[in-house]
């Protein structure tokens, strides 16, 4: 009976002792650990090259915020939208276009932003091409990533429209597939923006000209579903600013050409509601 006694007592301290314990510790460290948020990217270029430049920044955002962050994107742009419309993604990088649509959509609402820096399209053609104007394409057959794809399609499109120069337009998976059609020759001319140009390899990037620029609006959006609590996203946000301060921060920035990533907000983004585009069928309505 002593030995029973003798275990229990010991049981009741080692418990009063581990509730002390957690008593003393700092209330985040008594906090459950977030799961794993699912961080949607545009596919821009290939998936095994964005997986390449965004999944070590992103496991550098997921160490510094504590915050777990699983990089994700679709095959293709039209999926990517689709699975934005289903709300599949708890943070993304998309397009303003996107933005300005999904944000009604289903809620996603920005929170950051590539660090000084516009958005513009451009058009490329060879370096060696003979075209230096737009009216130089007339006719021609003029490459795009996807319709939806805001500065490499939609706006040079806008462009071609004003000055009222008819172009066969043709649509690809990727601005990489843009710019390795056109350097390659089997494309005259293509949509693009200058960061994913400038991110492409060397031997695309050297046999590319810029032929044009398109007038310049509030870049790409980081956007958190509304799912993602407001406690869980400053930590992200406060992980991402800091990406510029430091030199491996730096380091993991410069395969995407981002200077920094800042803070946003949803306003800043009326300029493309500003353009009053026919929004998107399949989700624009909703």
């Amino acid at each position: 009976m002593d030995s029973v006694l003798k275990k229990l007592a010991r049981r009741v301290l080692l418990g009063a002792l581990l509730g002390g314990l957690c008593a003393g510790l700092p209330a985040f460290a008594q906090q459950a650990v977030p799961k794993a948020l699912e961080f949607g990217v545009v596919p821009q270029q290939s998936a095994s090259r964005l997986a390449e430049d965004w999944g070590p920044l992103l496991a550098e955002i997921s160490k510094r915020s504590g915050v777990a962050l699983v990089f994700r994107t679709a095959p293709n742009i039209p999926g990517f939208e689709e699975r934005l419309g289903k709300g599949d993604y708890d943070l993304a990088y998309m397009n303003p276009y996107h933005y300005v649509v999904f944000q009604k959509a289903s809620g996603y609402r920005a929170f950051a932003r590539e660090q000084d820096r516009k958005i513009k399209g451009i058009l490329v053609v060879k370096k060696d091409s003979t075209y230096r104007k737009p009216a130089d394409l007339a006719g021609k057959t003029v490459v795009f990533p996807a319709p939806a794809a805001f500065a490499a399609s939609i706006l040079p499109q806008a462009e071609f429209g004003r000055l009222k120069i008819a172009i066969d337009a043709k649509f690809v998976a990727s601005h990489d597939s843009v710019y390795r059609a056109v350097a390659s020759g089997l494309q005259e001319a293509g949509g693009g923006i200058q960061r994913t140009l400038e991110a492409a390899p060397a031997e695309v990037r050297d046999g590319l000209r810029v032929l044009s620029e398109t007038p310049s609006y509030t870049p790409h959006a980081f956007a958190a579903h509304p799912r993602v609590t407001p406690e869980i996203l400053a930590r992200v946000l406060a992980a991402m600013a800091s990406l510029s301060a430091d030199e491996a921060g730096q380091r993991l920035l410069t395969p995407l050409a981002f200077k920094g990533i800042a803070a946003a907000q949803d306003k800043e983004w009326n300029d493309i509601r500003a353009l009053d585009i026919n929004l998107l069928e399949r989700y624009g309505r909703q």
